[in-house]
């Protein structure tokens, strides 16, 4: 017998991706708690993770270098409909600043009586390759990424050491802190470092009933990377996401919102990648 001929389709090209789904409604993963947020003013990772804390049930207090935005973010939140129009408490505050740190934590306990979990989401990126970078290009980015969210987490830890309920802290690494990528030496290296002090801080706070854990978005899209990745690249690398495209900024607030909650009470130390990247 001869084996009968398949008709294949013509192909017209690699497949486009599959849009990105549907935020998921909120389930009240964080009801009663106040989430301090750093850096949540825009459109990326820090704004998403405040809405998405909100949508769980949180109080939320939020902060950013950029006044102007912060404010704008402040107003956006309370037209959700679970904040009813009450704005959340926004303070102005870049993190390379030690006394503008402790007056972000000061404030959320001044206002709140207490905060329970803190995001440390501040970072600074850029792309220049090692043999042109600046000493000020490295430690800029390593004062913002790596010595900032230092700064917040001991902070943070000051007020939850105090609570006998202890507290989480969630911090943003990057999966550049595991992987090379041309250009982001001083970026990957704040990362790896984020990455070491969020293991090595959690040993130390487990005792305090103090939870540290970190996620590593691949490449989370939202329209601040046009302004320092060019679109060529940012096609190649949403081409490298066996999903075919990048994480959507709630995706990775979704984690976030997760190691938050007391769903991940047996979490700490880990930094937790949201990615679609083959090795």
């Amino acid at each position: 017998m001869t084996a009968r001929a398949q008709s294949v389709p013509a192909s017209s090209g690699p497949p486009s991706p599959p849009p990105a789904p549907v935020p998921p409604p909120g389930h009240g993963l964080l009801s009663g708690k106040v989430v301090v947020i750093t850096a949540a003013a825009g459109t990326g990772i820090g704004f998403a993770t405040a809405k998405r804390c909100v949508e769980e049930g949180a109080t939320v207090v939020i902060s950013d270098a950029h006044e102007r935005r912060l404010n704008e973010a402040a107003d956006a939140l309370a037209e959700l409909p679970e904040l009813a129009g009450v704005r959340p408490l926004a303070v102005p505050c870049n993190v390379t600043d030690e006394s503008q740190v402790q007056r972000l934590y000061d404030a959320a306990v001044g206002q709140h009586g207490r905060f329970d979990v803190a995001v440390n989401n501040a970072g600074l990126g850029g792309k220049v390759d090692v043999v042109d970078m600046t000493d000020e290009q490295w430690s800029l980015v390593l004062d913002v990424t790596l010595t900032g969210t230092f700064r917040c987490t001991r902070a943070a830890l000051r007020h939850l050491y105090d609570r006998a309920e202890g507290g989480v802290i969630v911090n943003n690494a990057s999966v550049l802190g595991w992987r090379a990528q041309a250009g982001q030496s001083h970026y990957a290296a704040a990362k790896a470092g984020v990455m070491a002090l969020t293991r090595c801080s959690a040993v130390e706070a487990a005792s305090h009933n103090v939870r540290i854990n970190a996620v590593s978005p691949s490449l989370a899209v939202h329209p601040f990377l046009n302004k320092v990745m060019a679109d060529e690249e940012l096609a190649e690398l949403s081409r490298r996401e066996v999903l075919g495209r990048g994480a959507e900024v709630w995706e990775v607030a979704n984690v976030i919102a997760f190691l938050a909650s007391d769903y991940a009470t047996f979490m700490t130390g880990e930094v937790v990648s949201v990615s679609s990247q083959h090795p």
